[in-house]
């Protein structure tokens, strides 16, 4: 892998580099249309069908299958990961317009089959993604790229649904569904501009359950990994209970529940913010300090938005979008640097799992704690308890703790 010079601003720095610059634009482009689309599909089932349970279940058959990703990284190291992206885009391209079928309630069994196949192919288009990233860009530029990534797909998060809202009230929902279509056949066209530098994957030499857990056991002995993701997956299932308590914090304010729309929106800011500082702060840190500075903030302003002043609840809302990536992102680079190649997929797709799966536990138990205690209560637990997250990861024993992330991967 090459490496480059760690001088510039982040955002310069990543441009420069043309494949780094193709990789985050593919990552805009597609991220933008899924962004659309999970919004309009659950606007379109709850038109269609008038039920909320129906339309809840388009979120779920989009991302359950993350669930499932150890099982499914493997295929993201069986073949050149470069072709293997370019091939999902152009399935979801040909398979979203078979949605301009679904007028009417007797269609939604096609609308989920897609939304679950779209979800299944994500998972796979994700650990492929991280393995090309790591190959494609230089190991200097890891830390800049994963920060832009973050600021690029919250920044979608914050654009797109008002787009796909725009195009779903105007055209309906075919329209956004052409409308991500259309992405992927953009993103099949950047990703076939990138120049990886791809060896032919070696022939399996064992059965598909020996290769799924030889990715899991890499992240979970790997000293530097390890630590980093569960603290990641410690951190969503935290996040999951604090975002349950979000309607009761916002009642708490007086508000009407369309105000949580202004909470996330100050969380996607602070989000967006980090995201551009994180190239610098990975590189003067580390991972494991950059990773505890964000729960430290994360933990701090959980435990203060108990507090009923619209001013701290915004500025929390803020700091926590700021605080969460952190812990997130260090774990990435960490499993895109300490990982080889042959074991990338595997390996990104399983952190992926043990990170994000617990958010949908965190969710389920803080809808439960939420109805039993006052909101105030489980925000000041919930601060705590993110602070011992932050103990243990400080007391983990780590010898090569102290390398800054350019010396993981030596020239």
């Amino acid at each position: 892998m090459t490496t480059t010079k760690t001088t510039g601003w982040p955002v310069v720095r990543v441009l420069r580099d043309r494949d780094a610059a193709l990789c985050l634009a593919t990552l805009v482009l597609s991220g933008f249309g899924t962004s659309a689309l999970w919004l309009a599909s659950g606007v379109w089932v709850k038109d269609l069908t008038g039920s909320d349970g129906l339309a809840a279940l388009c979120a779920l058959a989009l991302w359950a299958p993350t669930a499932a990703g150890p099982v499914l990284g493997p295929l993201a190291d069986r073949t050149r990961r470069k072709p293997l992206l370019i091939g999902i885009d152009l399935l979801l391209a040909a398979l979203l317009p078979a949605l301009l079928a679904v007028d009417s309630p007797r269609g939604l069994w096609l609308l989920f089959t897609v939304l679950l196949v779209y979800g299944t192919a994500s998972v796979v288009h994700e650990a492929a993604m991280s393995a090309l990233v790591a190959t494609a860009v230089a190991d200097g530029l890891l830390g800049d790229f994963n920060g832009l990534r973050t600021t690029a797909l919250e920044g979608m998060k914050l654009l797109a649904p008002l787009a796909g809202a725009g195009v779903y009230a105007a055209h309906g929902g075919p329209a956004v569904a052409l409308l991500d279509a259309a992405t992927f056949l953009g993103a099949a066209v950047l990703y076939a501009c990138v120049r990886a530098r791809e060896s032919r994957p070696e022939p399996p030499t064992a059965g598909w359950r020996e290769r799924t857990a030889e990715g899991a056991r890499h992240v979970w002995r790997s000293p530097r990994t390890r630590p980093l993701v569960l603290a990641g997956g410690t951190m969503m299932l935290f996040a999951g209970v604090n975002g349950a308590l979000i309607y009761a914090v916002v009642e708490g304010l007086g508000h009407s529940p369309a105000y949580t729309g202004v909470l996330y929106a100050a969380q996607g800011a602070g989000s967006v913010l980090i995201g551009l500082l994180t190239g610098p702060a990975l590189r003067r840190l580390g991972e494991r300090r950059f990773a505890a500075a964000g729960i430290a903030l994360t933990a701090t302003a959980v435990a203060l938005r108990a507090v009923p002043s619209d001013a701290v609840a915004l500025a929390c809302s803020a700091a926590i979008g700021a605080g969460l990536p952190c812990v997130l992102i260090a774990a990435l680079t960490a499993v895109q640097r300490e990982t080889p190649q042959r074991l990338l997929g595997r390996a990104t797709a399983t952190a992926h799992t043990l990170m994000f799966a617990p958010n949908a536990v965190g969710l389920a138990v803080g809808a439960v704690l939420v109805g039993l205690t006052g909101h105030r209560l489980l925000l000041a637990v919930l601060g705590a308890s993110q602070l011992a997250v932050l103990a243990q990861s400080a007391l983990s024993p780590l010898r090569t703790a102290s390398r800054s992330p350019s010396d993981a991967n030596p020239a």
